[in-house]
């Protein structure tokens, strides 16, 4: 089978886009994984297949980890996937339809779109996590213990606010803390460092 795809990426993820809106496309874990994988294939952070549209929504769209597991959401794929359709449907806003929500995409300039990924949520069980437990009691001794913020906006996120972005290593921390048996669905690891009341480094 031949599928035509595009690859995109916002913000440092990249992504393979595939249009299943006219003909069904349905991808195995093997084969995203394949697709994925850096060496021997496309290689993306995400596989997105896009389908018709089930609400008032200008498509409908499917977020696929580089392992094969399914996300709800993905804010900097959604504002790719806005871009090809602001494109193809000559709009300034596109709505997108996720598993999580729906999402208002518009187009601040040429090259630059805004996607509003709505409500976030802080409960344990919105989260989600494995078990209900205090989430201040979280500690994965990063850099003196620092007490991480989670939340999910569509997909869960765990953030540590820290004063040296340089002293991190994310490629070794990352991906022990997204792998945790605390997350069923795992995690999105991030580092913030809060640079004024306008803006911050992640």
């Amino acid at each position: 089978m031949i599928v035509n795809y595009t690859k995109m990426h916002g913000l440092k993820n990249d992504f393979i886009i595939i249009d299943g809106r006219e003909k069904k496309i349905s991808l195995s874990r093997r084969k995203i994984k394949q697709i994925s994988d850096r060496k021997n294939g496309l290689g993306c952070d995400l596989v997105v297949i896009l389908e018709k549209p089930k609400k008032k929504a200008s498509v409908f769209v499917k977020f696929y980890n580089s392992d094969g597991s399914k996300t709800k959401a993905c804010g900097n794929a959604a504002r790719c996937v806005a871009f090809l359709l602001m494109r193809e449907y000559k709009r300034k806003k596109i709505i997108i339809q996720t598993e999580a929500s729906l999402l208002n995409a518009y187009l601040v300039n040429n090259k630059n779109v805004s996607v509003d990924i709505g409500k976030a949520y802080f409960k344990w069980n919105q989260i989600p996590l494995k078990k209900k437990i205090d989430i201040s009691e979280i500690d994965f001794k990063v850099n003196s213990h620092i007490k991480p913020v989670l939340v999910n906006v569509g997909n869960p996120h765990i953030i540590f606010f820290v004063k040296n972005l340089k002293k991190i290593n994310i490629k070794k921390i990352g991906p022990k803390i997204e792998k945790n048996s605390l997350f069923p669905e795992r995690i999105n690891v991030n580092f913030a460092k809060i640079l004024n009341n306008n803006k911050i480094e992640l």
